[in-house]
């Protein structure tokens, strides 16, 4: 509860930053979830009896952080699903991917499925069944070492996807074990993918509002770069 990084709270949103290797909801690992964290703050700041209502509308992979928005109203959650169907919702990702993107900026369009027993994710053929569309604008904005800080802005969301789009571009995401990184990371070492920009309209007084949180920039990979450079700009642009 300590961790607890709690950017941006009214009556009907909480904007936080997801810690890195904490699941977003309770999984088979059984490790103590974002949300359940966030249902017991509630419960103790405003001294609820019983639960608390907090609706979850978009997610993270375990491994990824970043900012994050929740929904305390029903009509809230009801509103933010709606802008993430219609793209009204802006998901913008930093990540460090391994080697140099040939193209330096390009729009990666595949069918993505996934295999729930082994909750991995593969590009599939278009009729395949259980194939959905995933879309991404990536652009590379610096290279050092044989590593790329790449910007990703999500035009869909599917399970996995920077991840699985980045490797299938033969880049794959730094220290990311599931999907075939090659670098010999330790185990400590998190995953280089990090959700950096979060723009929505206010479900109830219709103000665009805008998050923007860093990466860890002491850790590897990320010091590696001028994060500084890339991010302190308004977050409008």
């Amino acid at each position: 509860m300590e961790d607890l990084q709690i950017i941006y709270e009214d009556n009907h949103l909480l904007v936080v930053i997801k810690p890195q290797n904490v699941p977003v909801q309770e999984d088979e690992s059984k490790d103590k979830d974002l949300l359940t964290m966030l249902k017991e703050y509630l419960i103790e700041k405003y001294n609820k009896p019983g639960r608390a209502y907090l609706g979850l509308v978009h997610r993270l992979d375990r491994p990824t952080g970043g900012v994050m928005v929740f929904a305390k109203t029903s009509k809230a959650a009801e509103r933010l699903c709606e802008q993430i169907k219609t793209g009204e919702m802006e998901k913008t990702y930093l990540t460090v991917v391994e080697g140099e993107p040939r193209i330096k900026a390009d729009r990666l369009s595949h069918y993505l499925k996934k295999d729930e027993k082994t909750n991995t994710v593969t590009v599939c053929p278009k009729l395949e069944n259980g194939a959905k569309l995933a879309e991404l604008d990536y652009k590379a904005l610096d290279t050092k070492d044989n590593l790329s800080l790449v910007k990703v802005k999500l035009l869909t969301g599917r399970s996995h996807q920077i991840r699985v789009q980045m490797r299938t571009l033969g880049t794959p995401v730094y220290s990311d074990l599931k999907y075939g990184t090659s670098t010999k990371t330790k185990a400590s070492t998190k995953m280089a993918l990090w959700s950096t920009d979060l723009k929505f309209t206010h479900p109830t007084t219709k103000e665009r509002m805008a998050f923007r949180v860093y990466p860890p920039q002491d850790e590897m990979p990320w010091k590696k770069f001028n994060l500084d450079k890339f991010l302190e700009t308004k977050v409008e642009e």
